[in-house]
Parts: structure tokens; sequence; C-alpha cells
């Protein structure tokens, strides 16, 4: 009997060392699963190349103390399902962020991005300036990318001529966020991937109307380049209607600013309008060849939405706005009274 209490005793001794050797492996695991530095408010720079296995990723983390133990951070991943999901790139991580968190961001592939907005009414030309300037891609990068082929059906149109890029009128202007090492084809794509969805909020309008996406463009980029106040844009895209069914010349200054390469002058001088150039609209009739500038969608929704007036002619006030005129009288009047 005394020997049976003595068994027992023992092995209710037994199952508490190894409850409490148990609760001790947990409480080492938790720990090294925690942030190496809770308090760290800094970052590492990590660079993750092609190809790099998870064993290689974790040996990279822990030599940069932003992990406590390899071995864990690869189980932890291969339980997880994380060591194949792990991507390439440049990532900034903190001695903060837990092992999990970390595996969590390189398996979501969240590298350093850099962002860039291109405004309404940019070229193709200035949009790659502002790029080369940022330092995210060199001009012969740009150029190459913008004489690159894109397979989109609205592209199929795209004629400019005289030596100005296909793509006028189809990089979307907006801001775009993207990792650090995107190529300028792939900035390219993204901007024609944002031109795709927001022409199909419009093209079924387009096609009720019978105008193509190309004429639409160039409308719209007009529009985009004239109208400096909001609500004007649906007023001067009117008088591109009203010119066009009287079979007048459009006599936009804009197009002749793009056909001399000067978009950011601010006066049209008697001998620039005398350029031959199918851009220049106070010479040939109807729409110029093809876009002038990459607009943005309320310049598109204008061009398809022309308000319905009587106006032919209008003038800038000098502070951005117009004024609009039914006549040839009362437009030399405007002139007049607008123009020193």
């Amino acid at each position: 009997m005394i020997k049976a209490k003595s068994t027992l005793r023992f092995m209710l001794f037994i199952i508490v060392l190894l409850m409490v050797s148990g609760l001790a492996g947990y409480g080492i695991l938790i720990m090294q699963l925690k942030p190496v530095n809770s308090d760290a408010n800094s970052y590492v720079d990590i660079r993750i190349a092609e190809n790099t296995t998870a064993t290689q990723v974790a040996q990279l983390l822990h030599s940069q103390q932003l992990i406590r133990n390899s071995d864990l951070f690869l189980a932890y991943c291969r339980h997880k399902g994380l060591d194949s999901r792990l991507k390439a790139g440049h990532y900034q991580l903190s001695p903060s962020q837990s092992l999990p968190e970390i595996a969590a961001a390189i398996a979501a592939g969240k590298v350093v991005t850099i962002s860039f907005t291109i405004p309404e009414g940019f070229t193709v030309e200035k949009t790659g300036r502002v790029l080369e300037d940022r330092g995210i891609c060199t001009w012969a990068e740009w150029q190459n990318a913008i004489n690159a082929t894109y397979e989109y059906p609205f592209l199929q149109e795209a004629n400019p001529g005289e030596g100005k890029p296909y793509l006028e009128g189809f990089l979307f202007p907006d801001t775009y966020v993207i990792a650090e090492d995107t190529s300028a084809v792939e900035i390219v794509q993204a901007m024609l991937d944002k031109f795709s969805k927001i022409w199909e909020e419009h093209e079924r309008e387009a096609i009720e109307q019978g105008i193509t996406v190309y004429d639409t463009l160039i409308i719209a980029s007009m529009i985009e380049r004239e109208a400096m106040v909001d609500s004007e844009r649906e007023i001067i895209s009117g008088v591109i209607k009203n010119r066009m069914e009287r079979n007048m010349l459009l006599q936009i200054d804009a197009t002749v600013l793009y056909s001399l390469g000067k978009d950011e002058k601010d006066i049209v001088y008697y001998e620039d309008l005398e350029i031959d150039s199918p851009y220049n609209t106070y010479k040939y009739a109807g729409l110029p060849l093809a876009p002038i500038a990459c607009p943005g969608q309320a310049a598109i929704h204008a061009a398809l939405n022309p308000q319905q007036h009587d106006y032919l002619y209008y003038v800038s006030r000098g502070d951005g706005s117009h004024h609009f005129s039914k006549t040839y009288s009362e437009h030399l009047q405007a002139k007049a009274q607008y123009i020193n």
C-alpha cells in the first residue's frame, strides 16, 4: 500500500514536471516570436533577390537582427504555408515588428513604394520628364516604353503622325503608387490599364453617339488644355460641336501650341498660326490628327456631353475664365475688352 502511494506521488510529480516544462517551452516559443526590440523606431533596408530560398531569407533577417531565430522563422513560414510565397523586392522592416508580422509583409510583397502624380492635360513627353526628374526612369527607358507595343483595342486607331507619340491621350493622369523597381514599361501598362477602366464607364455613351474613342480623346484633350475653370468644360465642348456642325475652323490655340511643341507658351502670335501642321486648327478644318494631351475623366465626360448653346467663340479674360460670344462682332468686342 505504501509502495503504491509512493508510485502515485512519483507519477504526479512527473506529470507536474512535464506540464511545467511544457509551459516553459511554450513561453520560450512565444518569446522567440516577439519583436527583437519593441521600442525600435528605425527601419532596416532588406533586399531579397529573385529565386532567394526561404532558408536564405531567414538567414538574412537573422543577420540583420530583425528576428530572434532563423530556424523558427522557417518553421513558422512552413506551418503557415508562406515559405513558397516569400516575394523578392526591397523592404523596409523594423526590429519592432514581430516574426509573424515580418513573414506576412514579405509574403504579401509589401515592398518599398513611391508615388507620383500626373496632372490632367500633361502630354506623354511631359509625363516622361516628370518620371525622369523623380529618378523613376531614364529618358531613354521612357522612350523605349512609349514606343513599345501594347495590346489594347482602343489603341488600334492611334495614328498621330509628325513623330508624335502614339500613346498621346491614353496615359491616364492620376496618382500612382508603384514599387521602386517598377520599369517604365510597367508604368505605361498601369496608366493604360487605368484608362481602360475609365473608358469602360463612357464607352456605351460614345457608341450611342456614334463617336469613336479616338475622336472622344481628341476633343477631350482640347477641352483639357483650353478649360481652366471646371464649369467651362461642357461650354467649350459645345463651342467645338457648334463650329464642327457649321464646318468652321476650330481655331483652338492649344492645338497650335502642340504643333509647335510649346504647350507651356502663354501667347500665340500670328506667325505661329502659319505653321503647316495637321494639328493647326487655324489652317485645317475638323479635328486635329490626334489628341494633344492626356485628358482626365471630367474632360472625357465633357467631350461626350457638350452643353447646348449658340456660342461659337470665346476669349480669355486673363484670370483663367473665358468670355463666350455667339457672333463674330461680339467676339471682336470681347477681344478688345480683354486683350491688351
